[in-house]
Parts: C-alpha cells; sequence; structure tokens
C-alpha cells in the first residue's frame, strides 16, 4: 500500500480507501456485522486505513456496522470520514438537513453509530450553495472542531464542477474536497483540481470505477435488474459509457493489466488527487481495489510513504 498527505490535515491517508455506501442497503442488498468485519479487516490486512461513509447510507446503518467493528478493533488504526446535511427516510429518498442545530444532532448520531469520540473528517454532503453559504453553520462546526468532536472539516461536492464551495474553503476552513472522478468523467481537472492544487486541499475521488462501469465486466447491452443502482441510470447513456469503456480497454489498457486496478490507478496519476474511495461488495473486491496501488509508481507531489 501506498500513503499520500491529505492536503494540510497533516494525515497520512492509503491511496485507496473503502467506500461503504454499500453498507447502507442500497445497492441491493443487506449487509450483516460479519460481513462488514470481513471487508474492513481485508482492508486493514492490506494496509488501507481510510474508511468513508455517510449519515445517510442508511439512517446511520452504514456507520453503525463500521461503529461496531472499530468498538471491537483499534479506533487509532482507521482515518474515518462521514458527512452530514441529509436525513433518510428510505432507499433512495433523503430530504436536506444542514441547518446548524440539526447538523449538532447529526454529528451526535454518527459519533454514536460509530462508536467513537471524534471523527477524522466530518464533511458538507453535497449540498447547495446556499446551505454552504451559512456562517452559522460553519461556525458551529469550528465549536465542534475545537471541542474535539471533529478533527477536520471537508466538503463533498455534489457538482463535479463546484467551483464555489470548492474555492470558499479557506473561508470556512475545510481542509479536503470530495468529488466525483473517473476515466468516464474528468470534468473535475477543468477548474476543481486546480482550486485545490493552490490551496493545498486534499482530495478525495469518489465513484473511481464510474458505478462498476470501469470494471470491464460489463459490455454494451447489459441490462440492470431493479435491484442494481444502475437500473436508475438512462439506457442510452449507459450504452454510450459502456462502448467507450470497450475503447479505453482496447486502447489505454495496458494488456494483462485487470481493467478495474488501472482505472483507479489512473485517478491517482492526477497529482491533485490523494485517495480514491472505491465501494467494495466483498473482501474479493477490497483486494482486487488495493491491487491498484502496485501500479502507482509515478512520483507525486503527496507521496509520504509505502508499506
Amino acid at each position: 500500500m501506498k500513503y499520500r498527505k491529505l492536503g494540510s490535515t497533516g494525515l497520512n491517508v492509503s491511496v485507496i480507501g473503502i467506500g461503504t455506501w454499500q453498507f447502507g442497503g442500497e445497492w441491493g442488498r443487506e449487509y450483516v456485522q460479519e460481513e462488514a468485519d470481513a471487508i474492513l479487516d481485508k482492508g486493514q490486512e492490506l494496509g488501507i486505513n481510510l474508511i468513508d461513509t455517510a449519515e445517510c447510507y442508511g439512517d446511520h446503518l452504514s456507520e453503525s456496522l463500521i461503529g461496531d467493528y472499530l468498538g471491537r478493533r483499534r479506533r487509532e488504526d482507521w482515518i474515518v470520514a462521514t458527512k452530514f446535511g441529509h436525513h433518510f427516510h428510505e432507499r433512495f429518498t433523503r430530504t436536506d438537513a444542514f441547518h446548524a442545530e440539526d447538523v449538532v444532532k447529526q454529528l451526535d448520531a454518527s459519533l454514536k453509530a460509530l462508536r467513537t469520540d471524534y471523527i477524522d473528517l466530518y464533511q458538507f454532503h453535497s449540498g447547495p450553495d446556499a446551505s454552504f453559504d451559512n456562517d452559522a453553520l460553519w461556525t458551529t462546526l469550528d465549536k465542534q472542531v475545537q471541542a474535539g468532536k471533529i478533527r477536520f472539516l471537508g466538503t463533498s461536492i455534489g457538482s463535479n464542477d463546484n467551483l464555489h464551495q470548492t474555492d470558499a474553503s479557506g473561508k470556512v476552513n475545510s481542509r479536503v474536497i470530495q468529488v466525483v472522478y473517473n476515466r468516464l468523467d474528468r470534468k473535475p481537472e477543468e477548474r476543481v483540481f486546480p482550486s485545490c492544487e493552490r490551496q493545498d486541499l486534499g482530495v478525495l475521488a469518489r465513484v473511481p470505477l464510474a458505478s462498476g462501469y470501469l470494471s470491464g465486466k460489463y459490455k454494451p447491452g447489459a441490462v440492470f435488474d431493479s435491484t442494481d443502482v444502475r437500473h436508475r441510470h438512462d439506457a442510452e447513456n449507459t450504452r454510450m459509457k459502456l462502448e467507450e469503456v470497450e475503447r479505453i480497454a482496447r486502447e489505454e489498457v495496458t494488456q494483462g493489466v485487470d481493467m478495474a486496478s488501472w482505472a483507479l490507478a489512473w485517478c491517482l496519476r492526477h497529482p491533485a488527487v490523494t485517495s480514491v474511495i472505491p465501494g467494495c461488495k466483498d473482501p474479493a473486491q477490497v483486494e482486487a481495489n488495493a491491487r491498484a496501488a502496485e501500479l502507482v509508481v509515478d512520483a507525486h507531489p503527496q507521496d509520504v510513504a509505502s508499506a
């Protein structure tokens, strides 16, 4: 595993993290504790130290599975990132909740679910600019930092071209930007990444496998059933993406290299990107994701160590 400095936080994070949206049940299956344990244990075995979750992956359900695990392990071995700003109601149904008082309640609920006294990275979760620009929200969050409940603040931007929230990071003491970035969606390279580099912001690349399209498992014409989140995607757009994936596999992926590993390593080549946070259904996928670190060979401004 390789590690990079997460912007100005001083945290050294593995270049491959573990995304845990799947633990909330919206990937078409429910997880029991033993399955979550196996995924996280495999990650730790492979040197992964970053977990990304959210308050609305289920109603703190993903956090609870992680918290049960952390309660039986060494908390200090993990960098835990979670988010705020929504109430979960049912699958794919959530409402905004960015008022300062509500966010403090969400924070306390996240701490309880995660069974921890502190959150390493607490992220504004894909909210509108009007909510982001609320000074009372960030003043309240700064007080939570001072109280020791939060180590660092971050922003998970909903649009991968949200320059407003990225540029305002210094004003609100946000040290990290989380953004959709992958070989099929390079929009952050235009404006968001240059802003991150100017401000020394850490960057977490979410959806680095483009919802699995870059896994190499699917061909044009693939049909996803109603239990699969990709069933909600536009059929014509899906077809075009899979045709582009075929071209990329043919023209860009090194022969003999697993496409998913290549796609994760591709994200990590950009000098702004600190870590990728792919989801994973089981320990085998954690292991496959971790192999991408072996392909990251170029010098990177944030490199700190390897294991």
